[in-house]
């Protein structure tokens, strides 16, 4: 999250081609990239670079703590091009109340602006109890130690029970997840393949493992191994397999190397305002963690043998700043690689090798820099092929005054272009600090749109910025099916509650009420999450998919799901690790617009195994078993 006051002064190469280290890590330590990108051949703008970051290196070793002058950076967004459709009228209606949904977020703030009371937490959709329809987890953070106001309550986490309707219960008391710790994400799902979701948590300090009992939940953080530092801070995880071995291993990511006493002593500040909550580049980047599942309830903490462990060339300090992460298959070879979002440093690509190692190629498939060779404050992140064709696109919600990123595959290379401009989302994206971005077909015609969540990190900001606001409104874009201009900004006076300004941090989405279409909820820090019902009018059909594995993993993470109706085929990859410290519901949905049946569908299991099924009735949910035939299921029943 780069600061709106502390503009990029990079030395860099040509915009969207290469760059060297920002000026961000070099507020801690030398630049160190020296790695020329495949891609790149800018040898001669290289040897000038260096140069200059040799000079900045200089200088900004001599730096005081940074304080942000009262002066608002406001960069010009480019002109908007012509729009080609008018987005469907879709309104989302505010149900938190009518629900049940009564949590509220702490984050233990007393006015000493501490940097994790500024960023979290998550939420996941998920099927605790087994019985179809989807259930809501509230990851809450905590009162600091010696903080919290005489009486008030001790913090947990809150886990809701559907009733199949959208109506919900509280059911943390008892649970195994009314535990207090200062949480910040979850990573869902069944890593011991027995049919009950787990739910991981990451937080600042040790991280939490709760292991699915038939309905409740038992900490087994400290005999699975997944820990981890207990002075560490984890933002963002996810389960995936990262060998094709059958079960699930954990990703785990780390923000900064942050205490209380580091924190007051960087001070950031704002004249004007006093002490703030600060961008991250004072901060030393933190490893991430790989745990590779040994199938017996035990994890091997496999991080440098991964090749995980990306560090600066000169001091060997950790580079990443990791806030979000995107499990996927990015080379077509069966096998899930890693994105990750890093906030004010390079983003990485940890490609997988096939042998439970991974190589760092963020610089050379381009995916590291935005398209102007510099580093962004990048949040929540999500993928798919959103043009319903080969292409992938990987979307990351970044700091004011940057606009949410649209890296685009460029044919059969790997490689990768910021294309956010082109494709509509980049100058109306310009001002908003964006944190949880997903892609779903709220319309159900069969394309992917884009809803990412907004909110600053200070509630007086628009006293020195006066285009900011701490509260800022969602954005939806609708996807027009254009190979250009893709998406168009939808008017948020015809999306009801979407667009209610919020403080907005984590997002995601579910059929809470089993009618076909998506709903979504939004957590705010500090204050009550926003669950928003889907309710469409617009008669078009839709088909969901679950998916249960054999020999592969049992939530089939990772399989690739392609529908096609008529011409068009709608491809999905299986997993629920999406948008900011959030995790989305794992059924597929498939908008079929006013087609009645889905001609055929195709799923391609991780470890290769293929199925094909055809002339599939449109308003139905499907359970697909590996090798198994098709079976429909009613919503709110058992799926065993």
């Amino acid at each position: 999250m780069t600061s709106p006051a502390d503009p990029h002064t990079d030395a860099q190469t040509k915009p969207g081609v290469h760059r060297l280290e920002t000026v961000e890590e070099q507020e801690f330590v030398p630049a160190d990239d020296a790695v020329i990108g495949k891609a790149f051949r800018w040898s001669l703008l290289v040897v000038g670079a260096l140069v200059a970051v040799a000079a900045l290196g200089v200088w900004i070793a001599n730096r005081e703590a940074p304080t942000a002058p009262p002066v608002e950076v406001v960069v010009a967004p480019p002109q908007a091009m012509e729009q080609a459709a008018d987005p469907p009228r879709v309104e989302f209606r505010d149900v938190t109340a009518e629900a049940g949904i009564d949590f509220v977020h702490v984050n233990g703030a007393t006015g000493e602006k501490l940097l994790p009371e500024s960023l979290g937490g998550g939420a996941a959709f998920l099927d605790y109890d087994a019985d179809g329809d989807q259930d809501l987890l509230f990851i809450n953070s905590n009162y600091w130690p010696g903080c919290a106001p005489a009486g008030a309550a001790v913090p947990t986490m809150a886990l809701y029970r559907n009733d199949a309707t959208g109506r919900f219960e509280d059911v943390t008391k008892g649970s195994g997840l009314d535990v207090s710790f200062y949480g910040m994400g979850t990573a869902v799902g069944d890593y011991d393949n027995d049919g009950w979701v787990d739910v991981f948590v990451t937080a600042v300090g040790g991280n939490h493992l709760f292991r699915n009992k038939g309905g409740s939940f038992e900490n087994v953080t400290a005999a699975a191994n997944v820990a981890g530092d207990p002075a560490a801070w984890s933002t963002c995880a996810a389960f995936f397999d990262l060998d094709n071995d059958g079960d699930l291993d954990l990703f785990v990511g780390n923000y900064v190397r942050w205490s209380k006493e580091i924190d007051l002593e960087v001070n950031y500040t704002l004249v004007g305002l006093g002490r703030a909550y600060g961008p991250p580049m004072n901060f030393q980047g933190r490893h991430p963690y790989l745990y590779r599942n040994n199938g017996d309830g035990t994890f091997d903490d496999i991080t440098a043998a991964a090749g995980m462990e990306v560090t600066n060339n000169v001091t060997g300090v950790p580079v990443g700043k990791a806030l979000g992460v995107a499990p996927f298959d990015l080379d077509g070879d069966g096998w899930m690689d890693l994105v990750v979002a890093n906030d004010t440093v390079r983003n990485f690509f940890f490609r997988n090798n096939k042998n439970g190692t991974f190589a760092e190629q963020g610089v050379e498939t381009a995916l590291a820099y935005d398209m102007n060779g510099g580093a962004t404050g990048a949040m929540g992140i999500d993928v798919g092929h959103y043009r319903n064709n080969s292409d992938v696109g990987f979307f990351i919600g970044n700091f004011a005054n940057e606009m949410t990123s649209l890296y685009v595959s460029q044919g059969d290379m790997l490689l990768y272009a910021d294309e956010a401009i082109s494709e509509g989302i980049g100058s109306p994206t310009r001002l908003m600090l964006s944190f949880g971005v997903f892609l779903f077909d709220y319309d159900l015609d069969g394309r992917l749109d884009l809803l990412q969540a907004n909110g600053h990190l200070e509630e007086e900001i628009n006293v020195i910025q006066p285009s900011q606001r701490y509260e800022q409104p969602a954005q939806l874009f609708w996807n027009t099916g254009m190979n250009r201009r893709c998406f168009a900004t939808v008017d948020p006076a015809t999306t009801g509650d979407l667009a209610t300004p919020i403080v907005g941090r984590g997002s995601s989405y579910a059929d809470i009420d089993g009618d076909g279409d998506l709903d979504v909820v939004f957590t705010q820090v500090g204050r009550r999450p926003l669950l928003l019902r889907n309710d469409q009018r617009l008669g078009r059909h839709w088909l969901r998919v679950k998916l249960e594995g054999g020999e592969c993993n049992r939530d089939a993470i990772g399989a690739i799901v392609e529908a096609k109706v008529g011409s068009a085929v709608q491809r999905r990859t299986v997993n629920p690790t999406r948008s900011y410290l959030s995790q989305v519901e794992l059924p597929l949905t498939f908008g079929l617009d006013s087609a009645e049946k889905l001609d055929r569908l195709t799923v391609t299991w991780p470890g290769g195994v293929r199925q094909e099924f055809s002339n599939l009735a449109a308003d139905t949910v499907y359970l697909l078993r590996e090798r198994e035939a098709i079976k429909i299921v009613d919503f709110g029943s058992s799926i065993d």
